[in-house]
This record gives structure tokens, sequence and C-alpha cells, in this order.
């Protein structure tokens, strides 16, 4: 298992190092008033004073009802109006402009004044849609639960961190027990900070789950020069701590989509359930690609199964410092 894993994060980690640059852009909608709408809009900045072509196209039933103010906040371009409609928004198409050209994505979410909020992600091959009537309870349901899939598995920090248990740990008792040891403390963590029981900064935390995963690289260089550490031996505690980070990762996202006032317990439940259906999706995807590949290749050079590691360390150390500078 150890070779064939070893083969895959060769694969893999050089796609890995450019992810956390595919900032998404974020949409929100917020009715103040019957058939009035504040927008707020924020695209990913480049530098100072650049940011990412992308821009927000309403149906013309749409009407701007105050001018577009905003500037350069935090990385990110934001601005701020306000929209009017004679017949709301349902039925009318949006569109992000330019986002088609890009490899990023665009969140939307829009919050009514009953509580009641709806989400949708633009990508690059659908920059297009059509807002739906307010969301029904399964539809909040479907929605949070894809969300939950779709954070864990295009999230390259937390997918690394699960590959480096997969290659540390030795007989599939040790690694059920450190996978449920993990789930259990992310899911913790982020219950707590959703609902704001416990409050941490996102960029450092951003920061330490990095650093999570050069600790377990740094475990795997260990055991590799017959030194095993603490995660070889005890890998449940590891992945029990750092999964309380995780956690806190995974409830920073969330607090970026929202919870709808009307459905809070629901939505944070279901997106919880995904994050957890996402992780197991993965985790089953890697233990088939061991099988194939372990079938099909039988001799590596010793400097394979050193290098993963390494690489993974490098990888996971570029990610600190850059999250560092940006406190």
């Amino acid at each position: 298992m150890t070779r064939a894993l070893c083969t895959l994060l060769l694969l893999l980690a050089s796609s890995f190092a450019g992810a956390d640059n595919l900032r998404p852009a974020y949409l929100q909608i917020s009715e103040t008033s019957a058939n009035r709408f504040d927008v707020f809009w924020k695209v990913p900045a480049r530098g100072n004073y650049a940011r990412l072509s992308l821009n927000v196209r309403f149906d013309p039933s749409i009407q701007d009802v105050t001018e577009r103010q905003g500037g350069f906040v935090g990385g990110a371009h934001v601005q701020r109006w306000s929209v009017g409609s004679d017949h709301g928004l349902a039925d009318t198409p949006v569109r992000i402009e330019g986002l088609e050209k890009t490899t990023t994505e665009a969140l939307m979410r829009i919050e009514y004044r009953d509580g009641t909020t709806t989400t949708h992600r633009f990508t690059p091959d659908a920059p297009d849609h059509v807002i739906a009537a307010k969301p029904t309870w399964a539809d909040t349901v479907v929605t949070y639960f894809m969300l939950g899939v779709e954070h864990i598995l295009l999230g390259p920090d937390h997918l690394l961190f699960v590959l480096v248990l997969l290659l540390l740990i030795r007989g599939m008792r040790k690694l059920i027990v450190a996978i449920t040891a993990f789930t259990v403390a992310h899911s913790i963590t982020l219950i707590l900070a959703s609902l704001e029981v416990v409050v941490v900064p996102v960029p450092p935390v951003e920061a330490c789950i990095a650093l999570s995963i050069v600790f377990v690289a740094t475990e795997i260089i260990r055991g590799q020069q017959g030194k095993p550490g603490l995660t070889a031996q005890s890998p449940w505690i590891v992945a029990f701590s750092f999964g309380l980070l995780h956690g806190l990762g995974f409830a920073a996202a969330l607090g970026e989509i929202g919870l709808p006032q009307n459905a809070i317990p629901t939505a944070l439940v279901v997106f919880n359930v995904g994050v957890e259906a996402g992780q197991l999706l993965f985790v089953f995807a890697i233990l088939a690609l061991w099988r194939v590949l372990g079938q099909t290749l039988s001799t590596y050079p010793s400097w394979a199964l050193r290098a993963p590691a390494y690489l993974i360390g490098s990888l996971a150390s570029f990610w600190v410092f850059e999250r560092v500078a940006s406190f």
C-alpha cells in the first residue's frame, strides 16, 4: 500500500501546488424591502491595483437604483450597490461575465427578509444561472449537502492531510480508527465555530492547517529512517488533534456561505454530512487506485519511496509561509 500511495502522491502533489490560488468570487444579494436588494460583489485581487475581470450582469428587468461603489480591501476588490425589480428575483437570469475565461468560480448567496436563503455556485463551464423561487426545506438539504461534498473535494490542504495519513498508517484497523477520530474532531469544531461558540481568526487557522501537513510529512521521514514517531505509534491522537484544527477551516468556508436563519440546524448537520461523504469518497477512491497500482506496478526506485514525504513537506511549508505572509 505504501508504494502505491507514493506513486499516487507524486502524480497529485504537483497539481495541489497552485490550488490555493483558485480563490472564488462572492456575490451576496440581500433583500432590504419589497423588491429591493443590496448587492455585495467581491472579486479576488491581483496585487493592490488589479483584479480578475469578473462582473455581475443581471437581467434587464433588474435595475441599479444606486451607483456601484467600492475598492480594494484585504486581497480582494469589493463593490456595493442596490438593485430593484417590480417582480422580485425569481425566474430572472444572472451571469458572471468573464468567468468562462478563468479557472476560478463564483458563489452567490441570496438572503430574503423572512430568513430564507439560497446559494448557487457559478463555474467557468456554467457562468449563467436563472434565480429560482425561495428554497424549500428539501432545497436547503440538497444545497448544503452538495456544498459540503464540494468543499472537501476542492480543498487541497484537507485532502493532502488525509493522503499523508493513508501513506503513513500501516494496517486497516489503525486507518479506520484514525479517519474516525479525524471525522469526530473536525465535526466538533465545525459545529462550535459555525454557531460562534468558538471564534478563531481564519488566517492563523489556515497557516496551522498547512503546518499540520508538514508535521505528518516529517513523521513519514522519521519512520523511513527507522525512528517512528507519535503519528505512527498512535495515529488516532494526531488525527483527532489536527482534526479539531481542520474543523475550524471547514467552519470558515461555511461562514462565507452562511447559514439560513430558518434552518440553521438542518443546514449545519447536512453540510457536515456532505463533508464526511466527500472525505469517504476520496478515501475509497485512493484505496481503489492503490489496488490497481499495486497490481500494475511491481518495482520502484529507492528515491520514489522517499520523495513523496519531501515533496509534500516542501509544498506544505510553502503554504505555511504564504499564509503567514498574508496575515
